[in-house]
């Protein structure tokens, strides 16, 4: 073994190391973080702030299960669509690399900005009001970008033998993506949608100016969509926790402002942690399922 092998085995290590600390070193702070938010809600838990009233925080709770419910309704689609067209049926030259330019541009856009462009279009050109419809719009702009490059990058890590396979069965190009490549990029379809759902969830910028910071629900006219207090009526202003979370620290002045804020805050890290496991126990299910594998 001479000297050179020897050096590129020790900078291998090294290496190893070093990245496993810095893994490591996120893991160890998402785990304290975690742990800090979930120990200051149990320390300050009150039952009586789970109510669905205005003393509690169970409509805002669900406030934020339907607008990100409203927002991956809007984006999963429009986002796996988009991937399958630069994937498999946009051809390399300045437009496409125009399109990509702009997707990843999209990508790094500040909330706040998107909050003030989804303002502007979603509630001043329409002359409405601000809402949840308006608000799930604006979580799509963001949340459309992550989806559309995670099935892009989905589709082409597929093998080459799976589609020429198909192909040669007699299948068109359309079969092919839908029963042959979109099952086998479902887990990582799936992260993508996990991702921009924890990014709504978490969103608070661009709701300020789109879904309101109010919240008026009467539980007992839930089934007619036009009432204003409807509680499945989109069009109608809806605070969710994480702008609880932000008003309850910086504009309350109710004596149990923190409470409130570090109760909202535990329960939006169990939501997002539920609603990942769950996501990602259906994906796994739909990819043996898909795939033929074994459950």
């Amino acid at each position: 073994m001479n000297q050179r092998h020897r050096n590129a085995i020790l900078t291998d290590r090294v290496m190893t190391v070093v990245l496993y600390g810095v893994a490591g070193f996120f893991l160890l702070l998402l785990a304290a973080f975690t742990v800090y938010i979930l120990g200051k809600g149990v320390m300050e838990f009150d039952g009586s702030l789970l109510a669905f009233n205005a003393e509690g925080i169970g409509n805002q709770f669900f406030n934020t299960v339907y607008l990100v419910f409203l927002a991956l309704l809007i984006s999963v689609p429009i986002g796996v669509a988009a991937g399958i067209y630069m994937a498999e049926y946009a051809k390399n030259g300045r437009l496409t690399g125009f399109i990509r330019t702009c997707i990843e541009t999209l990508s790094s856009l500040p909330s706040i900005v998107v909050g003030l462009f989804g303002y502007l279009v979603f509630v001043v050109m329409v002359h409405g009001k601000w809402s949840l419809m308006a608000g799930a719009l604006s979580v799509s702009i963001l949340s459309l970008p992550l989806i559309t490059t995670t099935t892009e990058d989905a589709l082409r890590a597929i093998p080459k033998s799976w589609k020429e396979g198909s192909f040669g069965l007699g299948a068109t190009h359309r079969q092919t993506i839908l029963r042959v490549m979109l099952p086998g990029c479902v887990p990582r379809i799936i992260t993508g949608v996990i991702l921009a759902a924890g990014r709504g969830f978490g969103e608070a910028a661009a709701l300020l100016y789109t879904a309101g910071m109010s919240t008026d629900i009467n539980w007992s006219r839930w089934w007619k969509l036009s009432s204003p207090v409807c509680p499945f009526n989109p069009f109608r202003p809806g605070e969710t926790l994480a702008l609880q979370i932000w008003a309850s620290r910086t504009e309350a002045v109710a004596p149990n402002a923190a409470q409130v804020a570090d109760m909202s805050a535990a329960v939006l890290i169990i939501m997002v942690f539920v609603f990942s496991i769950g996501a990602r126990a259906i994906g796994n299910r739909l990819d043996r399922k898909m795939t033929g594998g074994k459950d």
